[in-house]
């Protein structure tokens, strides 16, 4: 039976519909805003899976090109492994549901988000979160939801929830928040330069209108909750954990007395080795794995509690040793390292011509994308032996978060019309590689002279919660800080304020006290790091490497944009491949050429302008005669531009026959003498030699052609003129 409620969430209806499609499914919901319309279906294997430390969830977020009326680029037609904003809205909505999930349930569970219409209004990213927290909820899966989403701008100061797609461009702020009924869970951030302060706002904004949503759910599993299974918690004898723990303590002090991670690893993975060996026997393995981890997370958490430090020895705001330098790579556009304790991120940049931005094949407005950066995480920047992969999510999440925190810095296209690429190549790793990418990308990108607004750094910070509001914020994480503690917040941002956050919460929220602590520790950090960094470089080059090619800017009449481009595309595929350039044409008449050899800019620049100049009276000219008749010669003198050179015209002596002068192919010089109201150009040979205009008794004559008075005699001796490129015999 078909359920449905709704009501107006951000000026726009939202509808939540269970019943009608999908009915195999463990729990299907149709979520509708506007005329966006997502449909989230959620499934759970029948039987739990023994021996999961985390929770098995899988979601898939389906970009159905019909839904915007598109058909696919591809050469099969259809769509292909996901875009990238698919994989960032999977991720989105995996870091709300995560949390809120048992690890105890232990059956495989799928979430599939199925986008089946895009009015390219509303964003269906926050619809397939709110569709599965939906789903998850009506359920027979213990969720401790239900949790919800919504987009926050600022445009023109005030914050507005879920703007137009279309009005997104004009925000100075986009942040995603994913919040329960009393907590965040979530935060996914691009700002351009605001304060901690506005940040904080708009969190908050998104909170309540959170709580809306969430109203709404609570309507429909009102109507149509199935029973929640029973999760039943891993027993554990009270001997093993025990024993562990005693085991651990005496080894944890001197495991956290080695700052370094390889070191303390070792001495941990002693413990482990020990602790296997002593209840091997009595209890099975994975048990007794379970015990250790669990153990290892407790006593971690109350060192770090107890002494206000980090697991190396830190203070709880002390950054790990900075090192940066920049230009290491000999033959690329720009290179920036940047190293910060034992997290190390290569970075390089690579500049192409507009021809070679990004074309995008999604449900978004934007088809292209001039800049790009891809984060590349290898196995040996752990110290693992794994598979070199494609790019899995986590990397294509952490390469779009430093591209955010870039964005906002990036010169105009007007001001640099490039197509930027960054690469960060992960080399070492030991917690936030993903902040160390974005200092590196500053520093390469200042190196290969691209004209920034200011330099970006960014910073991760965590945070270990206690009993009764105990907490400690930890500035500059570690990768066991990461894994044990409650929260990962990725902050990047100028001097001036905030490009982009990114929040990941372990537990089911937090208070938004903490946030505004965290923000208030990472800005100190964030300054101090840009000031480390300002020591190698501290502005862009004044000048591009001599390895990235040059792109000039020419200004065309509009009406000349076809005369350039030509019958399908010949003439500018015949400028392209004689001088080895790119060469893209906008419609508002900009022309951008690019090559990394200047000789070839030059002739593609002159080509370019004799392609759509127009002849000026009294401009001399080189040009090839086309034709000829008995009364005279046709001479183009730019390209698809002639002009007729009368007979009385060709030479400063009287002319019997016009071939005496001039073949056709001849290269000849001329001078525009007349250009008639019908555009009509008439050039003279003889003006060029005697210097002088040449126009007197040039006239129409009946016939079409011209004719001319008398020749003028010169003065003294006649002096032959020989046509240009053709030896008389």
């Amino acid at each position: 039976m078909s359920q449905l409620v709704q009501r107006s969430v951000g000026g726009r209806t939202l509808s939540l519909e269970t019943g009608r499609l999908a009915q195999q499914a463990d729990a299907s919901v149709v979520v509708r805003c506007g005329d966006s319309v997502v449909l989230v279906t959620m499934c759970a294997a029948s039987e739990a899976v023994g021996g999961m430390d985390f929770v098995p969830l899988t979601v898939d977020y389906e970009e159905k090109l019909y839904a915007a009326g598109k058909i696919p680029g591809s050469f099969p037609r259809r769509e292909g492994r996901p875009t990238e904003d698919a994989v960032l809205t999977c991720r989105l909505t995996d870091r709300c549901l995560r949390p809120l999930l048992s690890k105890a349930f232990g059956r495989e569970t799928q979430v599939v988000a199925t986008v089946l219409s895009a009015d390219k209004e509303c964003n269906p990213d926050t619809l397939a979160l709110i569709g599965a927290s939906a789903a998850l909820s009506i359920s027979h899966v213990p969720f401790a939801g239900p949790v919800a989403s919504v987009h926050v701008g600022r445009i023109n100061g005030e914050l507005v929830i879920n703007p137009d797609m279309a009005t997104m461009p004009e925000s100075t702020l986009n942040i995603v928040v994913g919040s329960t009924r009393d907590a965040v869970v979530m935060v996914e951030a691009g700002a351009n330069e605001v304060s901690e302060e506005v940040v904080l706002e708009a969190i908050q904004f998104a909170h309540k209108a959170n709580g809306e949503i969430i109203a709404l759910q609570d309507e429909l599993i009102a109507l149509c909750q199935k029973e929640k299974m029973v999760v039943t918690p891993r027993e554990i004898a009270d001997e093993l954990v025990a024993g562990v723990s005693t085991l651990i303590k005496e080894k944890l002090i001197s495991a956290l007395s080695q700052p370094d991670k390889a070191n303390r690893s070792a001495v941990l993975h002693e413990v482990k080795a020990e602790a296997l060996s002593a209840w091997s026997e009595t209890y099975p393995q994975d048990e007794i794995v379970y015990v250790y981890e669990s153990q290892l997370k407790k006593l971690v958490r109350e060192h770090v509690l107890k002494t206000k430090q980090h697991v190396d020895g830190r203070k709880y705001d002390e950054i790990r040793p900075i090192t940066t330098e920049v230009g290491l790579l000999p033959c690329t556009h720009g290179s920036g390292l940047f190293t910060r304790g034992q997290t190390q991120a290569l970075t390089i940049t690579t500049l192409g011509s507009e021809r070679q931005e990004q074309i995008l094949d999604g449900l978004g407005l934007e088809e292209t994308k001039k800049f790009m950066h891809h984060y590349n995480f290898p196995p040996f920047s752990t110290g693992e032996v794994k598979r070199l992969r494609m790019p899995g999510r986590r990397e294509i999440g952490h390469g779009a978060l430093v591209e955010r925190a870039i964005s906002a810095v990036l010169p105009s296209e007007e001001d640099f019309p490039y197509t930027v690429r960054l690469v960060s190549e992960i080399l070492s790793s030991n917690g936030s590689s993903s902040m160390a990418s974005v200092c590196g990308s500053t520093l390469s990108l200042m190196d290969a002279g691209v004209p920034i607004k200011a330099p970006v750094a960014g910073i991760a910070m965590g945070v270990i919660s206690g009993e009764g509001g105990d907490h400690v914020i930890l500035t500059d994480i570690e990768g066991m800080e990461d894994a044990l503690g409650d929260m990962d917040f990725k902050v990047a941002g100028t001097a001036e304020g905030i490009t982009a956050l990114q929040l990941d919460i372990k537990t089911q929220g937090i208070d938004p006290a903490i946030l505004s602590e965290a923000l208030e520790q990472a800005q100190k950090a964030r300054l101090f790091i840009l000031s480390k960094m300002a020591e190698t470089i501290s502005e862009s080059r004044p000048e591009l490497s001599p390895h990235a090619p040059r792109v000039v800017e020419l200004k065309i009449d509009v009406e000349k944009i076809g005369a350039l481009i030509g019958p399908g595309g010949r003439n500018i595929r015949a400028i392209i491949e004689e001088t080895k350039t790119t060469i893209d044409v906008k419609n508002d008449g900009r022309v951008m050429i690019g090559s990394s050899n200047e000789e070839g800019t030059r002739r593609a620049i002159k080509m370019v302008e004799d392609l759509t100049s127009e002849a000026k009276l009294g401009e001399i000219y080189t040009g090839k005669v086309t034709r000829i008749f008995d009364f005279g010669a046709m001479v183009e003198i730019l390209p698809g531009k002639e002009g007729l050179v009368h007979i009385s015209e060709l030479a400063d002596h009287r002319v019997g026959s016009v071939r005496d002068e001039v073949e056709v192919g001849d290269d000849v010089t001329v001078k525009v003498v007349e250009i008639d109201s019908l555009g009509r150009i008439n050039l003279s040979r003889k003006a060029v030699f005697t210097g002088e205009s040449g126009d007197s008794g040039v006239r129409r004559n009946n016939s079409g052609g011209r004719s001319g008075g008398a020749p003028r005699e010169s003065g003294g001796e006649r002096r032959p003129f020989r046509p240009q490129g053709r030896p008389r015999s």
